[in-house]
């Protein structure tokens, strides 16, 4: 039996968890503006006011997500990276276990994928969901500084590389378009071609 101290404490972080799926899910759904603080609070099944608890506002609620879930997307991403692989390999694994995050945990990709193009998310949580990329981004300098990697800025890299997959995604979620394995493959070639450098 748990102690009385540790039973309220899983309480608090069942109804902080519960508040956080029920935001990604009506961000999905409806939308950051059709997201009101009380429709997310009948979605996870608390009070309004419980909210303020665990989050100063809206603004507050939707940056602490953002980071909360760049921070498992990129835990993911990582995983089995080590900085000593080879640009080419390093990346190849990195690119792929996006890839397989975002298509085995969609609703956090789509999220993601949300905060990426909306002025919701102030610039410090951008800069800090940055700093989750880091491994990625050193990457980068390194096949740039090898000569593997033609010399771009890393939102081009991004731009052309990993943003690609959300795009697919989105396409799938409305039904337009199905991922293969073939899919994913040609994704990764053509994702790879338009970075390395030809020289």
């Amino acid at each position: 039996m748990k102690p009385l101290g540790m039973a309220k404490l899983q309480k608090s972080i069942d109804k902080r968890n519960a508040l956080v799926a029920a935001t990604i899910s009506l961000v999905n759904n409806s939308g950051f503006h059709d997201a009101p603080m009380s429709k997310i609070a009948k979605m996870a099944q608390v009070s309004p006011a419980t909210i303020y608890l665990y989050f100063e506002s809206k603004q507050d609620l939707i940056n602490k997500v953002y980071i909360e879930v760049k921070q498992t997307f990129t835990a993911y991403a990582f995983e089995t990276y080590t900085k000593d692989m080879p640009v080419t390999e390093g990346f190849e694994l990195i690119w792929r276990r996006i890839a397989a995050f975002k298509l085995h945990t969609c609703d956090k990709a789509l999220f993601l994928a949300q905060c990426d193009t909306t002025p919701m998310i102030d610039e410090a949580s951008r800069q800090e969901g940055l700093k989750h990329l880091q491994p990625l981004l050193e990457l980068w300098d390194r096949g740039i500084d090898q000569g593997i990697l033609k010399p771009l800025s890393p939102y081009l890299l991004y731009a052309y590389t990993i943003y690609p997959l959300s795009f697919l995604l989105v396409m799938q979620e409305r039904g337009v378009f199905t991922l293969t394995q073939e899919h994913i493959d040609e994704a990764f070639t053509a994702a790879w071609n338009s970075i390395k450098n030809k020289n």
